[in-house]
C-alpha cells in the first residue's frame, strides 16, 4: 500500500512538472510573437540608384611576367659530359649550356666527309672523262647523284655532332637546371629554363566595355607594393580578341624592368589605365551587392518591401560600382541591413545616403 502511494505521488508531481513547462513555452511563444509583430519592418538604409560620371581612371591588378621564358631543350639523346649553366647564371643567346656525349656522331662525320670527298673526286674526274667523250650521259648522272647522296650525308653528320652541343636560344639568367652532368637525357628532354626579364609583361583581364575602349599603345602606369611611390611606364600590347569564361578580356602590357628598381617575374602590380574617357553610367554603392561576382544581386525597396533583384555589373570607381542591367535610376538600394532581409520582407527606411 505505502509503495501504490509513493507511485501517485510521484505521477502527480510529474504531471504539474509537465503542467508548468507547457505553460511557461506558451507564454515565450507569446512574448516571440509580440516581438516579432513589433519587428515586422526591418531598419534598412538605402541609397537612390543615379546616373553619374564614373572615374576616368581603371585600375587592375595583374601578374608581372618575364618578357620572354624559354626552356632549353636537347636535340639529341645520350649522355651530358658537361653542364655549364646553374641557376642565377646569366647566359648570352647562343651560349653553349651543356654538352651530350659525340664520340660516335664524330665518327659517323669523319665517315660521311671520306665520302663525301670521294665522291667529289669521282664527279670531277667523270666530268673530264665526259667532255673527252670517254663516258656516257648515264655514267655522269650516276656519278652526280652519287655525290649529291653524299653531299646530304654529311649535312646530316654535321646537324648530328652541333646538336650535341645545347645552346640558349634567347639571353637571360638560368632560372632553374632539371638535369646534372652525367646524366643521359632523350631527344627533346628539357635541360634548363631560361628567363629575359629585361623587359617584362604585365596580364589583366578587362570587361566587355573597357575592351572596346582600350587600344593597342595606350599609355599605362604599373605600380608594386614592394616599392611604395614609385611608379614604371608601360603600354599595351595586345587585347585579346576572344573573352575567356568569366566573360572578361586579357590584355597585356608590355615595359621595360627598372634597373634601379628591378621587379621580379611573378609579382603583382597594379596597372592604371589613363586614356579611358569618362563615361556616364547607373551607379551604386558596392557594398549593397550581394551574392556571388558571378552572380550578383541587390535589394531595392518597392511599397516598403524588399525585393532581390539580380544584376549585371560593369566597371568599378573606388567604392562604386556600375549596373548595366537589372536596377533603374531612381531605384531605392539597399546599402545598409540587407543581410537581415530576403525577398517580399517588409522594411523600414531609417536613413537615405548620398553618394
Amino acid at each position: 500500500m505505502k509503495k501504490i502511494t509513493i507511485s501517485i505521488s510521484i505521477l502527480i508531481i510529474l504531471a504539474i512538472i509537465i503542467v508548468v513547462l507547457e505553460y511557461n513555452k506558451s507564454k515565450a511563444e507569446q512574448t516571440i510573437a509580440k516581438q516579432t509583430f513589433k519587428l515586422q519592418a526591418i531598419p534598412v538604409t538605402v541609397t537612390t540608384a543615379e546616373i553619374k560620371d564614373l572615374n576616368s581612371e581603371l585600375s587592375l591588378i595583374g601578374t608581372i611576367m618575364a618578357g620572354s621564358d624559354v626552356n632549353i631543350v636537347a636535340e639529341a639523346g645520350g649522355r651530358i659530359v658537361r653542364l655549364h649553366a646553374k641557376p642565377g647564371d646569366y647566359k648570352s643567346a647562343g651560349s653553349i649550356i651543356a654538352e651530350i656525349d659525340s664520340e660516335l656522331r664524330r665518327a659517323s662525320l669523319q665517315n660521311a666527309q671520306a665520302g663525301y670527298d670521294k665522291a667529289k673526286s669521282d664527279l670531277q674526274r667523270m666530268e673530264t672523262m665526259y667532255k673527252d667523250g670517254v663516258a656516257n650521259a648515264m655514267q655522269m648522272d650516276q656519278a652526280r647523284y652519287g655525290f649529291q647522296a653524299a653531299e646530304a650525308q654529311l649535312l646530316m653528320a654535321k646537324r648530328q655532332v652541333r646538336d650535341t652541343r645545347v645552346t640558349s636560344p634567347i639571353s637571360g639568367i638560368i632560372n632553374a637546371k632539371m638535369v646534372d652532368q652525367g646524366a643521359t637525357v632523350g631527344i627533346n628532354a628539357i635541360i634548363a629554363n631560361i628567363v629575359d626579364i629585361s623587359t617584362l609583361k604585365v596580364k589583366v583581364n578587362v570587361s566587355e566595355k573597357d575592351a572596346f575602349t582600350l587600344k593597342s599603345g595606350d599609355k599605362v602606369i604599373v605600380s608594386t607594393d614592394v616599392y611604395p611611390g614609385i611608379t614604371f611606364q608601360g603600354s599595351v600590347m595586345s587585347i585579346a580578341p576572344k573573352a575567356d569564361e568569366a566573360h572578361t578580356y586579357p590584355v597585356e602590357i608590355s615595359m621595360r624592368n627598372s634597373k634601379t628598381h628591378p621587379l621580379k617575374a611573378g609579382m603583382f602590380g597594379r596597372v592604371s589605365f589613363t586614356t579611358i574617357e569618362k563615361t556616364q553610367a547607373l551607379i551604386i554603392p558596392r557594398k549593397a551587392l550581394m551574392g556571388s561576382i558571378k552572380e550578383p544581386k541587390v535589394f531595392v525597396v518597392n511599397n516598403n518591401r524588399a525585393e532581390l533583384r539580380p544584376v549585371q555589373t560593369g566597371s568599378d570607381s573606388g567604392t562604386m560600382l556600375e549596373i548595366i542591367s537589372g536596377i533603374n535610376p531612381g531605384d531605392l538600394i539597399v546599402s545598409n541591413g540587407q543581410n537581415n532581409l530576403r525577398s517580399g520582407t517588409k522594411v523600414t527606411i531609417i536613413n537615405k545616403q548620398r553618394k
